[in-house]
């Protein structure tokens, strides 16, 4: 059965979406963390493991949660757009945005005709049971929840204008990439960087769209609710595992440290009484 998109329902009720990517391509991490009690999953299939067979795994373990799964993809290429809607997502992030046009072709390749170019498969696809869901053609145009990036100085120059294009529901600032379009890749707190995102802020803010990034070194998660950010994509999966392994391993020398201090400071006791 067709399950309305709980996202955009969590959304539109004026909600903030605190989420976690998963980029490590597994399904298990995704279902575990689906548990966890995150608004969202954003799985990473730009810079993530996989393709549209792992994506389907994905969403089978995420689908099983709570929380559902918001897909980003390569590029803004409308055949994998295709693709990974027919494999049953119905949230998706498009990375570089830099125009309006651009924006407007993200859209129309997520919806079927006449709001846009997506491709008809509706009888044999996962996203429709398999042919077996009535009227999903129009279910699915009204369900799509569409977040576009805005990741460079051209960009935020065109950020009016992006915001303004029907259906991109959510204008998803990449600081990251938006600090190494003006060369300070890695210092999202310059002043620089942090400039260009305050010119994005209040563009996107103007245009009434949801606004979404990443805690960064210019903000925290608290900062980016206070300046109006609905969208967050917090912790990952990768970064998850690695930090709690470091954790654990640190424990683990830290105890055999004190243990061979302990063992030293008896044998220097023994020494001491031999004489």
């Amino acid at each position: 059965m067709y399950t309305p998109n709980r996202l955009k329902a969590h959304l539109a009720a004026g909600h903030v979406a605190f989420g976690c990517w998963v980029g490590g391509g597994s399904p298990t991490n995704a279902e575990i963390l689906g548990h966890a009690g995150f608004d969202f999953l954003l799985v990473d299939h730009e810079h993530g493991v996989g393709e549209t067979r792992e994506i389907v795994d994905t969403l089978r373990a995420v689908e099983t949660t709570p929380a559902p799964a918001l897909v980003r993809i390569p590029w803004n290429d409308h055949v994998f757009v295709k693709r990974v809607l027919d494999a049953g997502v119905q949230s998706v992030m498009i990375p570089s945005v830099d125009t309006a046009e651009a924006a407007l072709a993200a859209v129309r390749a997520c919806r079927y005709p006449p709001e846009g170019i997506r491709g008809y498969a509706a009888g044999v696809v996962r996203a429709s049971t398999f042919g077996l869901e009535p009227d999903y053609i129009h279910k699915a145009n009204e369900n799509m929840l569409i977040a576009v990036q805005i990741e460079s100085h051209t960009a935020v120059d065109n950020a009016a204008a992006i915001a303004a294009v029907e259906g991109a529901d959510i204008v998803f600032i990449g600081v990251n990439d938006l600090a190494g379009s003006i060369g300070r890749l890695e210092q999202t707190g310059h002043p620089d960087v942090r400039d260009l995102v305050r010119r994005a802020e209040e563009a996107i803010l103007a245009s009434g769209k949801i606004m979404g990034t990443v805690p960064n070194a210019g903000a925290s998660v608290a900062d980016l609710i206070d300046r109006g950010y609905r969208v967050i994509a917090g912790p990952h999966d990768v970064a998850l595992l690695r930090d709690a392994g470091l954790a654990a391993m640190a424990d683990y020398r830290e105890l055999c440290a004190s243990r061979a201090s302990g063992k030293k400071a008896a044998a220097t006791d023994r020494l001491k009484k031999s004489y």
